[in-house]
């Protein structure tokens, strides 16, 4: 009899736990809803982890796709070693529409292995490829560190999306002073100007966004790792985060002749894109506001950390910097010199009217 009351209240306890569900996968092209997650389909490349979408060491590395009250939220890869996410990708389509909810941490139970219930549960178990909630314990007074979202709640547009933020494979250990000051103001202007810059054909806000983190290597004597919480969960040196957008208000900004607009805009696609980056060391410091960067500057960044080839967040379509390409200049050259000669001609007969 007190073995059917037991099992009886282990299912009341797993029914009182958050409805969250993910589910990890060989690619994110397995899951069309997960792969809309990145512009055109297209996943980063980062040289010795992620290439063509595939992941390069399977035993370390996974890929989530995030799934909560059945809809996929984000996508993230997750590395096992490290105990902490390498990236986060999502969409953001508009500021929240509720506040900030009060989110049980949830974890992926398939890391632990394919064959469990993508059911996410939390019963205070230690976790071997995760970090568990127990791994913050104390963390503010012990490291200075507490949980910074790479996909934050902040971008999420509604309440269940918002509260599937809340997984710690979402998460890295973040230095207070950096989470709460320069990070978050950085999450905040970028949210606006997502609001005012980003828009897709059909007007709606639209913009593709991926936050990473690069692991500490700082290691001790004895080649353990010293920059770890709990010595498990790596403390990352740096973050970064990088968006791009098609900005459909380009257009309302130029004023010249509408025939020069449409043969110029067709020539130069690029021009219909917005990205920016920003990235800061995840250390105390005083409060400097992390200023805009390109998308070429942080990938420039980025393959200092990354061997064997080069790092590209967004497909190519996406600027990497504010110059504009040849054809752009030639055309707009071409452009100047037509302009010259209709000036020229126009002067010419004038005089020769008066």
């Amino acid at each position: 009899m007190m073995g059917v009351l037991n099992h009886l209240s282990t299912l009341l306890l797993l029914s009182l736990l958050p409805p969250a569900l993910s589910r990890v996968v060989e690619k994110f092209s397995a899951v069309p809803q997960c792969q809309n997650f990145f512009l055109d389909g297209t996943t980063p490349n980062l040289p010795g982890i992620l290439i063509g979408g595939k992941v390069e060491d399977q035993n370390r590395y996974k890929l989530i796709c995030q799934l909560f009250n059945n809809i996929y939220r984000f996508a993230t890869l997750y590395d096992m070693t490290n105990r902490i996410p390498v990236f986060s990708a999502y969409t953001f389509t508009g500021p929240p529409t509720d506040p900030r909810p009060h989110q049980p941490w949830m974890i992926e139970p398939q890391l632990n292995g394919v064959n469990n219930s993508p059911e996410m549960k939390n019963m205070g178990e230690h976790y071997q490829h995760q970090a568990g909630n127990y791994d913050y314990s104390n963390s503010i007074p012990i490291k200075g560190v507490n949980k910074g979202h790479l996909f934050p709640c902040s971008h999420a547009h509604d309440l269940d999306t918002q509260k599937s933020t809340f997984t710690l494979t979402n998460i890295v250990p973040q230095v207070v002073s950096f989470n709460n000051g320069r990070w978050k103001e950085m999450e905040e202007n970028v949210r606006e100007k997502l609001m005012t810059d980003c828009f897709s054909n059909n007007r709606k806000i639209k913009a593709y966004v991926v936050t990473g983190a690069v692991p500490s290597k700082n290691k001790t004597l004895n080649n353990t790792l010293k920059n770890a919480l709990n010595n498990r969960v790596n403390i990352p040196d740096l973050m970064w985060t990088a968006y791009c957008c098609y900005n459909n208000t380009l257009n309302n900004r130029v004023n010249i002749p509408d025939l020069m607009w449409t043969a110029y805009c067709c020539l130069n696609k690029m021009k219909k894109w917005k990205a920016e980056a920003h990235w800061g060391w995840n250390k105390k410091g005083k409060r400097k506001t992390l200023k805009p960067e390109t998308l070429g500057e942080l990938e420039k960044e980025l393959n200092q950390f990354h061997q064997g080839g080069r790092v590209q967040v967004f497909p190519k379509d996406c600027p990497r910097g504010p110059k504009p390409s040849t054809n752009q200049l030639s055309w707009k050259n071409s452009l100047e010199r037509i302009s010259s000669t209709v000036r020229n001609l126009s002067n010419s007969t004038m005089n020769r009217i008066g």
